[in-house]
């Protein structure tokens, strides 16, 4: 007596990259809107690395603490990913340094123009001192140390 084995549904070729390709998506998307279990109501999400706008002075650099003045547009700033910092001149000749995570659930932040901007939830933080200038961050960017040598920028 032989007995037939069940045959495993089938799946498509179709279904297959779709399901692949909505994982993709939609993980990043689901750690983006994470609980706020962390310390002071703010989430502690591992941030997601995006790529920036380079329209309006933003650009998006993988290298660590230093890099040269003239890479930091005035009025605008660059995101430096491997040390999660971004930095900006507000002015000319004026440096500043702030956290590229944004305080509201743990994003990185994708864009610095007119301001730094996080693309999960709408946070616009000031290139000047990091204040949120609009919601739903309610605490500011922690300021980081920079330092100028001649036309090198070193971020603490």
């Amino acid at each position: 007596m032989t007995r037939s084995t069940p045959r495993p549904s089938s799946v498509n070729r179709r279904q297959v990259v779709g399901g692949v390709a909505a994982l993709g998506v939609g993980a990043p998307l689901l750690a983006a809107c994470g609980s706020d279990s962390a310390g002071g109501g703010e989430s502690a999400d591992t941030p997601s690395g995006g790529s920036a706008d380079s329209g309006g002075g933003a650009s998006t650099s993988g290298s660590g603490g230093e890099l040269a003045t003239a890479d930091v547009p005035e009025g605008g700033g660059v995101i430096l990913e491997d040390s999660e910092t971004v930095v900006t001149q507000p002015s000319a000749g004026e440096f500043k340094a702030f956290s590229s995570i944004c305080t509201h659930q743990g994003c990185a932040v994708t864009k610095v123009a007119t301001t730094i901007d996080c693309p999960c939830h709408g946070s616009k933080f000031s290139i000047s001192d990091g204040s949120v200038v609009a919601g739903p961050a309610s605490k500011p960017l922690p300021e980081k140390s920079v330092t100028v040598d001649g036309d090198t920028l070193t971020v603490g």
